[in-house]
């Protein structure tokens, strides 16, 4: 079996109601996990791509959060109907997505304008 050649994070991090900071999910559970492992599956990536979900990835105000490696790609505010593209385009094509990048300011920066 072949190397991984990208390794995909999706956060499922649940906080409770009224919490300070958002929750990628509301209860735990992800339609946009089962898309990307589908769309996944239907490029013919299955077995060169891992997607699991992830604990916080300390980003919740950019939240639903993705995070593509090697490349160290993180996406924000992720919804379902973008793995389609995310898959497409990143993984097959080479190039991510740059209208759903979180920007360089923001990863392990407590100085994020958008944190809470």
């Amino acid at each position: 079996m072949p190397l991984f050649e990208h390794h995909i994070f999706v956060c499922h991090n649940v906080r409770p109601e009224g919490a300070p900071r958002p929750s990628c999910t509301s209860d735990g559970k992800s339609e946009l996990f089962a898309q990307l492992q589908q769309f996944t599956k239907a490029a013919g990536l299955a077995d060169r791509v891992r997607i699991n979900k992830s604990g916080c990835l300390d980003q919740c105000e950019h939240g639903p959060m993705v995070v593509v490696y090697p490349d160290a790609v993180w996406y924000g505010g992720v919804k379902p109907g973008d793995a389609a593209e995310i898959v497409e385009q990143h993984l097959v094509g080479g190039r991510p997505v740059e209208r759903l990048r979180v920007s360089d300011e923001c990863i392990n920066s407590k100085t994020c304008p958008h944190r809470s």
